[in-house]
């Protein structure tokens, strides 16, 4: 006899004491595989044959059987399982554990069974055991499989039993060995020629004379159910699926909407509602031959598959992990109809839960069912069913590329119930009011938890409502810095020592300092062109990328300038190879973007220029004042002792104010440095400092030599706009190393550089598990001016200043640097916006934190 068990079922064998059960097992099934209701009472009591614990050992038994099958594997129980109520426990397990139940029955000869028990002493129970047992098994077999058993085999003497044969076979839905490459192709309803058009837009050669399309490069199409109803050409998508199946050239399941019509063919009497009735009017023209195919083929339909070693699974509604690779009337109605709750809603369709939601399965899950403007991806589950029967698009899921292709409907075929191609975008991915109205804490990979206050969030939203770019864009806002610790040398706020020193004691041993821009910071996030913004940023006004400042307002007021440069960054881009050799099409970069006029033209009218006018004017009237007075002095026929006392007064007084008068005109000097006039496009200076990200990928693991390097191989020296930082990589354990850094500093200050950036190496550098800073900044004493004011060198206002703390300035440097970076890495794995912008909100939110805007 051949006997064929599901790889993963419940297998139940059934016997009288005696009838050869245990050695059945032993002979067909590893060791692992077989709970023996004998073996668990000597588990629990040192003794097989003790009766009194027989509940405790079947609790113990199904306890571990239901943890086996969790784990998809095999498991025979081994007992009489004679009583209709022990086998209850078998089927109950089964339907938890969504599998078949098989029984296999040793219906031995009383007689032999008898003998087998003589045989051995445990067993000394009596003959009427055995006669009640076979009369209770005889009873119950005719009535296995209406009890629920999906397979059962009667073995009656001992030469069945020694000519069995046993195989494992694999579900229907097991296609783990098939690895694809796939095309799955969403709902079609009956759009032939959509369908045509999207099978050669894949590339398959279509084979209308026999019904056909054959693929390309050994693919293969999976066809995700509801083929017919509701749309113009259902006989022709029945023969075209139909006959690529039936030629090896694609998979199909089962939808709802198939399983309807194969319950009219049955006879069955069902509601000719949601295009039904347009498939039935079109099939009564057809012979009855094709019509048995349409219903063979449609009852040969599964609920799902499971390819490429469970890394994929196909459904026509979904599935969540526990059901996948299964085979049950639950798993079934899942895959046919989603997660529904019974109600239904104002349209009168099912009430779906967003299964997907909680999805944390390692299987991609590409499904269909509920039509969606787009493809919705959440939690590596891919909706597409695009609606193409609605007037929206017929989609196809490229594996293992994650590719989509579509084409767009001829026109709409049928009005849905529930409008959805028509209503305005909501963008339901990104932050609402309700996200960041009162205290948060965020969770990131480098700073476990980050605490945003209520008040900070108020004033984040402020700016983010009313100034904020598209916030589609806001993938990064680049975090605060802080200046390294106060010079110990008496002229000097500060130096780069200092700067040194905070890595060296935490244990970094290189740095690499990189020339600070008197700019202003400036975030690009550039798209290979207006298709990819589209798609890849959900942006649909036609442009392809974005300047924007740390606070994430447009850069420029003028988006011609803008588009301008982020055109000659494309140029630049594409002749380096940058796309082609980062396989991308977009890459987000952080910048300095000169002059600092060009952002702070209203600071320096409105402030700088202002002070420095007023003070020049003021001062130079003092000092006049003083000259003449002491001039006066010296004409006056007054005591000698009392002149030279009052001359000394004097002479102090002015020496202060021309102090005073030099130290402004200082100042003035230092900001007019950094401004220059901007008469054209190439007057404008952008230094890359940063790679940020490309598509898939943050390149945060790579450090800042990297970063120097690639960008100067890719974006700077091509295009005069673009410039190169001026780097130096310093050892902080080797004293010429760092005395090298100190002089660098000094010559980039002395000759009107704002300063330098010290970084550690490593682009995320840790003490252990604490994150340090990702940067210090070690500003010139000429740039100070503009900082602290004019007259911050004087003897007592530097003492003052050099009291100044850093303790909060860099905890909330390290927070946006966390928050930033979780932004980008989240957004890199495509998680929905709203994960990403709940990070740069948090940037933006701890900017309003009251930290002295001078560090």
């Amino acid at each position: 006899m051949r006997i064929e068990i599901p790889e993963i079922a419940v297998v139940a064998l059934m016997g009288v004491s005696g009838s050869g059960k245990s050695t059945f097992a032993k002979r067909f099934f590893k060791p692992t595989e077989v709970l023996s209701s004998d073996y668990f009472r000597a588990l629990i009591s040192d003794d097989e044959n003790n009766q009194q614990v027989t509940a405790q050992a079947f609790d113990t038994l199904y306890y571990v059987a239901n943890k086996r099958l969790e784990l998809g594997l095999l498991t025979v129980i081994d007992a009489t399982n004679v009583q209709k109520e022990d086998r209850a426990s078998v089927l109950h397990l089964a339907k938890g554990q969504n599998c078949h139940a098989v029984a296999i029955v040793l219906d031995m000869p009383e007689k032999l069974c008898r003998e087998r028990n003589e045989r051995r002493p445990d067993r000394n129970f009596g003959g009427h055991v055995i006669t009640r047992q076979g009369e209770q098994l005889r009873r119950s077999i005719r009535f296995l499989q209406k009890e629920g058993f999906r397979y059962v085999y009667v073995l009656k003497n001992e030469d069945e039993l020694n000519d069995v044969e046993l195989i494992r076979t694999p579900l229907w839905n097991n296609k783990k060995l098939e690895t694809g490459p796939f095309d799955i192709i969403g709902d079609i309803h009956g759009c032939y020629d959509e369908l045509c058009s999207l099978l050669d837009r894949l590339g398959y050669a279509l084979d209308k004379e026999n019904c056909t399309a054959v693929p390309p490069e050994e693919r293969r199409a999976i066809f995700l159910g509801d083929l017919c109803d509701r749309g113009p050409n259902n006989i022709d998508v029945l023969r075209l699926v139909m006959g690529m199946v039936q030629s090896g050239y694609a998979y199909c399941i089962a939808g709802n909407h198939d399983v309807k019509l194969l319950k009219k063919l049955r006879g069955s009497n069902v509601q000719l509602t949601h295009g039904l009735d347009k498939t039935v009017e079109q099939l009564s023209s057809q012979n009855e031959e094709f019509i048995a195919e349409v219903k063979n083929f449609l009852d040969g339909l599964i609920s799902h598959y499971v390819f490429d070693g469970g890394k994929l699974v196909v459904a026509h509604a979904g599935l969540k992990e526990s059901y996948q690779g299964r085979g049950s009337g639950r798993v079934r109605d899942f895959c046919l109809y989603g997660d529904t709750t019974g109600e239904t809603d104002e349209y009168g369709l099912p009430v779906r839960l967003p299964w997907a939601n909680e999805y944390r399965g390692k299987a991609a899950v590409v499904y269909g069912h509920t039509p969606t403007p787009d493809v919705e991806i959440i939690n590596n589950t891919f909706c597409i069913d695009t609606g193409c029967v609605f007037g929206g698009k017929l989609t196809a899921y490229r594996y293992p590329e994650k590719e989509i292709v579509q084409v767009d409907a001829a026109r709409e075929y049928y009005a849905p119930a529930k409008p959805f191609l028509d209503k305005p975008v909501t963008n339901d991915d990104m932050l609402n009011i309700d996200d960041v109205l009162g205290q948060k804490y965020l969770s990131t990979r480098l700073r476990r938890s980050i605490k945003i206050n209520a008040e900070n969030s108020a004033a984040a939203l402020e700016v983010m409502s009313r100034f904020a770019a598209d916030p589609h864009w806001l993938i990064y806002l680049p975090p605060t810095m802080s200046p390294c610790e106060t010079s110990k040398l008496p002229e000097y706020l500060e130096y780069p020592t200092e700067a040194f020193d905070y890595y060296k004691t935490r244990g970094i041993g290189k740095v690499v300092c990189e020339q600070k821009h008197m700019g202003s910071r400036a975030v690009i996030v550039l798209c290979k062109d207006a298709e990819t913004a589209s798609k890849r940023f959900k942006v649909n006004d036609g442009s392809f990328g974005i300047i924007y400042t740390r606070t994430g307002r447009h850069f420029f007021d003028d988006g011609e300038i803008q588009n301008t440069i982020l055109i000659r960054l494309q140029t630049v881009l594409t002749i380096s190879g940058f796309w082609k050799d980062f396989n991308t099409d977009w890459v987000c970069v952080d910048t300095e973007l000169m002059p600092w006029s060009a952002k702070a033209q209203k600071l320096l009218e409105e402030q700088y220029a202002p002070v420095g006018r007023a003070g020049r004017s003021g001062l130079a009237a003092v000092v006049d004042v003083i000259g003449k007075a002491s001039a006066v002095l010296d004409g006056r026929d007054v005591n000698v002792e009392a002149q030279s006392s009052q001359k000394a007064d004097l002479s102090a007084l002015l020496e202060r104010y021309q102090s005073r008068a030099d130290a402004l005109n200082l100042y003035t000097d230092a900001y007019r440095r950094y401004c220059w006039d901007v008469k054209g496009l190439d007057d404008y200076r952008v230094a890359p400092f940063h790679v940020l990200a490309t598509e898939g990928k943050t390149w945060c693991n790579e450090n800042h030599v990297w970063h120097m390097e690639t960008i100067a191989k890719y974006m700077t020296g091509k295009d005069p706009i673009f410039m190169a930082t001026k780097h130096l990589l310093v050892d902080v354990l080797d004293e010429n190393s760092v005395t090298n850094g100190v002089k660098w500093w000094e010559n980039l200050t002395a000759s009107g550089g704002e300063g330098m950036v010290v970084k550690p190496y490593d682009f995320i550098s840790t003490k252990g598990t604490t994150l340090l800073q990702p940067a210090v900044k070690c500003r010139g004493r000429e740039y100070l001016r503009i900082i602290y004011g004019p007259e911050y060198m004087l003897e007592d206002n530097l003492a003052r200043l050099k009291k100044r703390s850093l303790a909060k300035k860099r905890n909330l440097a390290l927070n946006e640097f966390a928050l930033g970076m979780e932004a980008l890495e989240r957004f890199a794995r495509r998680e929905p916006l709203y994960r990403v912008h709940e990070c740069v909100f948090g940037v933006l939110a701890m900017e309003s934190e009251p930290v002295d805007p001078r560090l």
